[in-house]
């Protein structure tokens, strides 16, 4: 979302550390450069304005001017004034409630259902407690069907009383969880096309009722800046107590992202970072802020790691590397546990310094794993052991078995071998592998 933001910023940073010494007209071209950037990202030019006079005025202090490395320090003064932009620090849910009850609000098309079936596996995942949907959208056609289907697949439990009063639903659905041990009940209301006073009236009877620990708005990232004023909307109406921000994989600019907190004082507290159910984060200011000047976002990665990567197999892989019988069937296992942390192009973007080696432009094939899947299980129990047996032949006949060519049968083995090459060399540098 933030790519030609962050290539902007990234641009006036790199210039920002070239300079011995900053002065006043330096330091107003990169503010113009800065201001720039925001604008073009589509934030709002109110809060642009006060972001660059902030920066500006921090920038001409005596701590930058009189500074052996000022070029550091002015990109110090931007992360910082981004990270406030953004929110300051990561607001987590509130959760304390027997059971905790929380209510998705929302426009049509913002992705709330989809959405509240995210939050409830994070919940579960996270937290390792239970969690319970409810339908309380009982004018969108199939609004109900939808939300059962995201329970079935996701083996959480929908409370639903088909088209019946959404306020009485969802009085009974607290008292159900009570009584069945639920920890958490994620209420999915009602959306319209716009702002009504009827959907409004709707949703505070609701919140009156149920009382929730959370008031959470969804939004689409790709509104632009008409999302502030669903925003305001909603919040007026509702005291909101944090928004969730779809579709931040999208080709949004993210000038919402950058605006939401500064203009309406709602925090973010979750972005849905692709359409895949687990793909819900919570929204880390100071995270956030890295990604986007190209620091990267290490504890992200290390977070998906640990998630999607098993730590005795591979702490055996290590061992078995180390004494010079990693094979074939090692690599093809940890190559499908990295896959499951989700896209490699995303995860090459949480390495610091990422796109100062062009690796942010890197676009990895969905299939590539497939396809060394095939060619490594066409090959013999002794092939895949000893893959240094492998010559024209052999090669012949397993690119034959797999449907590719020699040449791509050639290149797995040389990648291979190089991964055997990094690890040795991240483990003799005593890094810290991120599984």
């Amino acid at each position: 979302m933030f790519e030609g933001l962050g290539e902007r910023l990234q641009k006036v940073i790199h210039k920002a550390k070239g300079y011995g010494k900053i002065n006043e007209e330096n330091i107003s071209e990169m503010v113009k450069e800065v201001r720039i950037a925001l604008l073009e990202a589509d934030v709002n030019y109110k809060v642009v304005k006060e972001f660059t006079n902030q920066v500006k005025e921090k920038a001409m202090g005596e701590e930058v001017l009189k500074s052996l490395k000022p070029g550091d320090v002015f990109v110090k003064i931007v992360n910082d004034e981004l990270k406030e932009l953004l929110g300051g620090e990561q607001k987590e849910l509130n959760t304390k409630g027997n059971p905790a009850s929380l209510m998705l609000v929302g426009l049509q098309g913002s992705g709330k259902t989809t959405t509240i079936g995210k939050l409830a596996l994070y919940l579960r995942k996270k937290c390792h407690k239970k969690p319970m949907l409810v339908a309380c959208d009982v004018y969108r056609p199939a609004a109900i069907d939808q939300l059962k289907q995201i329970g079935k697949e996701l083996d959480i439990f929908v409370f639903e009383k088909g088209l019946n009063n959404p306020v009485e639903t969802s009085k009974e659905a607290i008292e159900y969880a009570k009584e069945n041990g639920y920890d958490y009940v994620l209420i999915d209301t009602a959306g319209r096309l716009h702002i009504d006073e009827p959907l409004m009236e709707e949703l505070q009877i609701i919140k009156n009722e149920v009382n929730p620990q959370e008031t959470l708005l969804v939004i689409d990232a790709m509104m632009g800046q008409d999302a502030i004023n669903v925003i305001t909307g909603f919040n007026e109406s509702l005291d909101l107590t944090g928004v969730i921000l779809t579709k931040l994989d999208g080709d949004t600019r993210g000038g919402v992202a950058l605006s939401v907190r500064h203009l309406t004082n709602v925090p973010i507290k979750f972005m849905g970072t692709s359409e895949k159910m687990d793909g819900l984060e919570l929204f880390d200011p100071e995270r956030m802020a890295g990604r986007i000047l190209g620091m990267g976002d290490i504890v992200s990665l290390v977070e998906k790691a640990t998630e999607a990567i098993d730590m005795e197999d591979a702490e055996y892989s290590i061992k078995k590397l180390q004494k010079g019988k990693y094979d074939l069937d090692d690599f093809l296992k940890q190559m499908k546990q990295i896959q499951k942390m989700g896209p490699l192009e995303n995860l090459i973007k949480l390495i610091p310094g990422a796109s100062k080696m062009g690796l942010n432009k890197v676009q990895i094939d969905p299939k590539q794993i497939k396809r060394i899947e095939a060619i490594i299980l066409s090959m013999t129990k002794k092939e895949r052991r000893d893959p240094g047996i492998i010559k024209a032949s052999r090669k012949t006949r397993i690119a034959k078995g797999s449907g590719v060519s020699v040449m791509e049968v050639n290149k797995l083995l040389e990648q291979f071998e190089n991964y055997k090459k990094m690890i040795k060399n991240m483990m003799n540098g005593n890094m810290k592998l991120p599984f």
